[in-house]
């Protein structure tokens, strides 16, 4: 009796042991990482007194009076944003040349001296508004260098810097981003010098206690920068990650030797991240809809078809796409951009709204428990996820699509939440009574979009995750067929 007592006891007792969730593995996301995740493409508009001198990049010496849209129409931006797929906005709130889009304090190089609205206008206002009524999340940008400010350069600019982000963190709602480049110091107007002046980008801005700033107001917003501290820079404006991407980093100084401070970037590994990095920092690839970042009227936006490639190599890779808006001096896209927006979006939104696995049968070599089984990956539901045992590293998911499927994309999706696991795995197609391997990969995490050479036509489907260094999770699992 005891016998059989003690098998039962050890029975009941791996089984609920079989339903604990799987242990975390390396770096995690924060919420607001995870939040982020979820955004996927979001834009970043400029549109500074720049636009009217048809520059890249202002000198900080534009009369006020430059900054004078004959139209401007942020629900007609945002709309053709959200009609591209777009659930986020950045806006450049100041970009290089120090020209505040919104009445600051801080600086009479603003809004307010320009004929925009009468002197009455904020522009960061309009668009945030715009923004939230399109169901859209909204983030800031407020450039570090000021090519304007006479105090650039000296210690006193600092407090200025810090008062802007206050002001902004304050008066335009919860911010998803707050967004930062690596453009610092150099030649500029700076209240008449006219001259170069360099600062130590790793010191000079105390980003330490500058970024507390944001963590302190805006504590969902993400900190955007060339070394990361939420997102990383990809360290590209091509808007693709590498093919291998991990969410993993760990910012190093140019010596190699020492972790980086903000304002140094290890850009030869920002395209793939590095595996088991000390941080969850995935990537931001940012490319411009145009060739520039400004409205250039001689210059054309990407085509959809290069949009929807960017797409699969940057969220497709487990990164985000981060779209430069450029509006026109009326203060509108323009109707090209407007048009490639919106079949893009289309694209998108058609190609990824039918999962051709909805149906199918699936089976796994393992499964760690009833919480964690095979229906979890067609559930469409990136809070569940099937797993496998502990001690399981290698497994093989089968679906069986029940008659012949066409497809050209698979879609599959970590469990994040317990960090980036998967590190090897093959796609296989039955084929002629026998399985046929159509695709060798290496990372997966938020999401991995395989876009093969070709569609194919088969009714099974097999994934094998032949490398783990911990249990498996995997929350989803799709086939698509792209749609024009």
């Amino acid at each position: 009796m005891m016998k059989y007592l003690l098998i039962f006891f050890l029975s009941v007792t791996t089984a609920v042991y079989a339903q604990k969730a799987p242990e975390p593995y390396g770096a995690l996301p924060s919420t607001r990482q995870l939040a982020w995740h979820d955004v996927e493409v979001y834009g970043l508009i400029h549109f500074t007194p720049t636009t009217f001198e048809n520059k890249e990049w202002g000198y900080g010496d534009a009369d006020p009076k430059t900054f004078n849209p004959t139209d401007f129409d942020a629900d007609q931006i945002i709309k053709a944003a959200k009609a591209g797929g777009l659930k986020g906005i950045i806006l450049v709130a100041k970009h290089h040349d120090g020209f505040a889009l919104w009445p600051t304090k801080t600086t009479d190089y603003n809004i307010s001296k320009s004929p925009f609205r009468a002197g009455k206008g904020n522009l960061v206002k309009e668009v945030e508004q715009a923004v939230r009524k399109n169901g859209l999340k909204f983030g800031v940008y407020c450039s570090p260098w000021d090519r304007n400010n006479a105090l650039y350069g000296t210690d006193k600019y600092l407090a200025i810097y810090q008062a802007q982000l206050k002001e902004l963190y304050s008066n335009f709602g919860e911010l998803f981003m707050s967004w930062h480049d690596g453009a610092n110091g150099g030649d500029g107007y700076y209240g008449g010098a006219k001259e170069k002046r360099s600062i130590d980008n790793t010191t000079y801005y105390d980003w330490k206690n500058t970024w507390t700033i944001t963590r302190k107001m805006q504590p969902m917003a993400n900190i955007f920068s060339d070394i990361g501290l939420d997102i990383r820079w990809v360290g590209n404006e091509n808007g693709n990650a590498a093919e291998t991407s991990w969410a993993t980093f760990t910012p190093m100084a140019p010596d190699g030797k020492n972790e980086a401070v903000p304002g140094q970037a290890n850009y030869p590994q920002s395209p793939g991240g590095i595996r088991n990095g000390k941080f969850w920092m995935p990537a931001e690839c940012d490319v411009p809809l145009r060739k520039g970042w400004f409205y250039h009227a001689n210059e054309q936006p990407k085509t959809p078809e290069k949009l929807f490639d960017l797409y699969l190599k940057s969220v497709g890779r487990g990164a985000g796409l981060d779209l430069g808006l450029a509006p026109d001096t009326r203060g509108q896209l323009h109707q090209d951009d407007v048009a490639a927006l919106k079949t893009f979006g289309d694209m998108v939104k058609h190609t990824f709204e039918n999962n051709l696995a909805k149906n199918a049968e699936v089976k796994a070599s393992n499964t760690r428990g009833k919480k964690y089984n095979t229906a979890a990956l067609l559930d469409h539901n990136k809070e569940t996820y099937w797993a496998t045992a502990d001690q399981v590293h290698t497994a093989s998911i089968e679906l069986n699509l029940k008659s012949p499927t066409t497809f050209d994309i698979i879609s599959l999706q970590e469990y994040i939440p317990l960090g980036q696991r998967i590190e090897a795995y093959t796609v296989e197609i039955f084929e002629k009574n026998a399985w046929k391997k159509v695709y060798d990969g290496t990372s997966i995490g938020a999401k991995r979009l395989i876009k093969l050479d070709s569609p194919v036509t088969t009714n099974k489907v097999k994934i094998n995750v032949i490398k783990s260094p911990v249990c498996i999770t995997l929350s989803e699992i799709g086939l698509y067929k792209k749609t024009s």
